[in-house]
Parts: structure tokens; sequence; C-alpha cells
């Protein structure tokens, strides 16, 4: 029974079915402004949050982190789950500090039961076997995957309309990637379509195993995309982490073959990082806890 309830509890996330409301007002670090978008192409209209951090100067430019399950990045009263990443009140002081950069963060929300189809990267597709890949798109991804689609919203549509708005230096070296679960997944993708657009990216309790239980063929057309599609290692920053509980427990083999690969490409310290967190496991309390540590990898001064 705990076992059926755990995995209840785990698709009810991986679906990100249910979407988190705004909550009363808080004392809560710095601004949070909805950015309204005049047309969605290819994509379900969905709110996008921007984040602006104590002290925010029109005058001064700001790197830009995009973030994807944007209802779960800031207050926990408004998430389906009461939990939340808590970006702000863990960026703020970090910023105050001058232990990194000037930064907002631009949180899209993700599209509900459509998540799975918009995260899970199309370029894996074509190295799984066909009847699991048709299998994949007929019931994970709806019929229909979006990722291409997600992404070329956010680099053609969203990320301009950010720039227009806001004090943000537009460079590679100042716009990152930064999401859990499927939305590391989306993180790492975004980072090999797109290396010309985002400097680096941060892929938190990475879903490589595309499914809740250990595979072979979606961690392998994982690794076959990357040996193909990996920008050069001094081009671009990349932070992998894991814990060693719930779902997270399930990642072991595939993210040690993707460290793996990434050696074996040149990906090493400084520029590149995996850690595993005993005793944390697939939770936004998780990803807070260690928030810090990305944030200083990505922004730091």
């Amino acid at each position: 029974m705990m076992r059926r309830q755990a995995l209840i509890g785990a698709a009810a996330w991986l679906a990100g079915a249910r979407s988190g409301a705004t909550a009363g007002p808080s004392a809560r670090p710095g601004r949070v402004e909805r950015l309204e978008l005049p047309n969605w192409p290819a994509i379900e209209a969905r709110p996008v949050d921007v984040w602006l951090p104590p002290g925010y100067r029109a005058d001064r430019p700001h790197a830009v982190l995009y973030m994807h399950d944007g209802q779960m990045l800031f207050d926990p009263r408004g998430t389906w789950n009461q939990q939340a990443w808590q970006v702000d009140a863990v960026a703020a002081p970090l910023i105050a500090s001058g232990a990194l950069r000037d930064f907002i963060v631009v949180g899209i929300w993700n599209a509900g039961a459509a998540r799975h189809a918009e995260y899970f990267p199309q370029g894996f597709l074509p190295h799984l076997p066909a009847p699991l890949r048709e299998q994949l798109v007929a019931e994970r991804l709806q019929g229909r995957p979006r990722s291409d689609a997600y992404l070329r919203f956010l680099v053609e549509t969203l990320k301009p309309a950010v720039d227009a708005r806001y004090a943000t230096d537009p460079g590679r070296h100042a716009s990152f990637l930064m999401g859990s679960s499927m939305g590391g997944l989306i993180s790492c993708y975004g980072l090999c379509e797109y290396p010309e657009v985002f400097g680096g990216a941060a892929c938190l309790s990475t879903h490589w195993i595309g499914h809740f239980e250990r595979n072979p063929e979606v961690p392998a057309a994982a690794l076959a995309y990357l040996d193909q599609k990996l920008p050069a290692p001094a081009r671009v920053k990349l932070w992998m982490a894991r814990g060693d509980q719930e779902l997270d427990a399930k990642y072991d083999d595939a993210q040690a073959r993707v460290d793996a690969l990434m050696a074996a490409k040149g990906f090493r310290a400084p520029g590149f990082v995996s850690r595993v967190y005993p005793g944390t496991g697939h939770n936004e309390t998780a990803w807070s806890a260690r928030l810090a540590e990305p944030l200083r990898f990505l922004l730091g001064r």
C-alpha cells in the first residue's frame, strides 16, 4: 500500500496536473510580476512570473535565469503540495552579500496535463525502439511531442519579451536554464539545442528514466542524443545533482552513465558538476535546500 501511494504521489507530481494558485500578500524579498504576452505560438498560454530582486534597478543589466514549473518557485502557500523552491528567499541574501551577480528569474508555469509532452526531449525519440517510441508518444506525450515548440517559444517569443521589458544582459553568458525532474531534462535539452542562446543549465533530479521505473531504453536514447548534441565543454556550464530517496533513488545508474559520457566528452570541474545528496528525495523542499549551490555555480561573481 505504501509503495502504491508513493507511486500515485509521484505520478501526480510528474504530470503537473495541479496548478499553483496565487496566495495572499506576503513579506517575501523582491517582487514578482506577471508577464503578459500578446501571443503564444505553438503552445498553450499560461502564466509567466518574473522575480525582481530587492534593489532592482532599470539602469543596471541583470542576468536572467529561466526556470520551468514556474508555479512551484516562490510562495509555498500557493502550490499543490505546499512546497516551493523559495527562489526569492534563497537568492536575495546571496545577491545582497555580493556572492551572486545581479539577476532576475523568469518562471514559466508548466502546462499541467501537457507537462510531459513539453518537457520530454524530442531529440531522444529517434533513438528509442519503435514500439516503445510509439507507446511513449501515444500515452505520455498525448500523441504530440511539444518540447521543440516549447523551446522555440522560450527563445523566439519569451526571451525577446523579457529583454525588451526588463534591464537584462541578453548575451548567452548571462542567460541560463534551471529545472528539476522533467524540468531537468528540458533544461539540458535546451542547452544542447540552443548553446548560442544559453550559457549554462542546472538540472536537478533529472528524470533520465522517463517513466516511474528504471529502464535501459530511455537513458540509452538520452545518451545517444547527448553524444551527438552536447556543446563544447568550454562553451557552457552544466550542473547536475540528485538525491538517493524517492524517485531520485531510481536515477543512480542513468546519472552515472551520463556522468561517464560527460567525462569522455571532456566535461569536468569547474564547468561541470554532478553531485549526489544522500538522504534527500524528489521534492521542492530538497531542491530549495541545495539551491544556493547551483545559483553560485551559474551566477557567482
